[in-house]
């Protein structure tokens, strides 16, 4: 049996000025994550697609997520029909909460950070599983989806994440150095109480930046201190530990009273962030606080308010309200 050839042009030719594949980015997608998939997408391994952007091979996407060329901001436009916007919100360039990122370490000591962490339900759960923006800061030890703990190394090999390293055509989610799926990963466990705390503290950090930079430097330099007021590794920055020592700070300063939040605040400023700390969060405490307003004004209400009047008697007053308009009316 043969088979038709036939001569028809080539892809580049038709298309010469974009990649034949686009890829959209996810929702909270880091840039690097999305760079991998635009990579793989057009049959490119992460390692040889730094070539592509003209960048050296070692840690090439994770330093494009703190500040983007523009000559790389402009062959993306180019090739995939990305606006530059689209582009930019992916990095963590600018970003009030930046001295909490974690720091760019291609080593993965046991007791370090690493600069990536992940929650394996939530790769679980993608449909193209995907590297979140929020997963990049040391404040962050949970996921606030799934309740538990994140996870900053491949647990087969305890290598970190290192899919920019990636030789092979392999999703971003198999660990780079053994291949183990990090969707299979075990379940990390995180007390309900450091969860607050975490979700807490995200807050605060997240309406004192609203509120000035003055008061977000604050908040984050309080931040990155946690591990001496809770005793953890004395002396180290909060960027500094591996997620598992974070969790445990986390679940120490859980025990205690705020204090190590406020020290040196305002009264006014640091009774609000006693209050959110208390409430487990601002969403929280919003929520109580319009419950209380409603307990209180439904009391009010009912302790003052006036009878229910006759509708019958109403309609009748109204009417003849309406027929002695008409006699004026008629008299005129």
């Amino acid at each position: 049996m043969g088979f038709a050839i036939e001569i028809r042009q080539r892809y580049g030719d038709v298309v010469p000025d974009r990649w034949p594949i686009s890829v959209e980015p996810l929702p909270e997608e880091l840039l690097s994550s999305w760079l991998h998939r635009l990579a793989l997408a057009n049959g490119n391994a992460p390692r040889r697609f730094a070539g592509v952007l003209g960048l050296a091979a070692r840690m090439w996407s994770p330093h494009l997520d703190i500040r983007v060329p523009h000559n790389v901001t402009n062959l993306l436009c180019l090739q995939t029909g990305l606006p530059s916007e689209n582009i930019s919100a992916m990095t963590i360039n600018g970003c009030v909460m930046a001295p909490l990122l974690l720091p760019l370490r291609a080593s993965a000591h046991r007791n370090r950070s690493t600069w990536m962490q992940y929650c394996p339900q939530c790769l679980a759960g993608d449909e193209a599983p995907y590297f979140r923006r929020q997963w990049r800061l040391a404040s962050r030890v949970s996921c606030f989806v799934h309740g538990c703990g994140l996870r900053d190394r491949c647990p087969a090999c305890h290598a970190g994440i290192a899919a920019f390293d990636q030789c092979e055509l392999v999703p971003q989610h198999f660990c780079a150095m053994c291949g183990f799926d990090l969707r299979a990963a075990p379940r990390a466990s995180v007390k309900a109480m450091s969860r607050r705390l975490e979700r807490a503290i995200a807050d605060i950090c997240r309406v004192e930046a609203v509120r000035g930079s003055a008061r977000t430097s604050d908040a984050v330099s309080h931040v990155l201190r946690a591990p001496i007021a809770a005793e953890v590794r004395s002396g180290r920055t909060l960027t500094n530990l591996s997620t598992a020592a974070r969790i445990r700070c986390f679940e120490a300063l859980a025990a205690k009273p705020p204090d190590w939040l406020v020290n040196d605040m305002d009264t006014g400023d640091a009774y609000r962030r006693w209050m959110i700390v208390a409430a487990g969060g601002h969403d929280a405490l919003t929520a109580r606080f319009a419950d209380f307003l409603e307990t209180h004004q439904s009391a009010r209400r009912r302790k003052h308010s006036s009878p229910a009047a006759d509708r019958s008697a109403l309609l009748a007053a109204y009417s003849r309200v309406m027929q002695l308009g008409i006699l004026r009316d008629d008299r005129r």
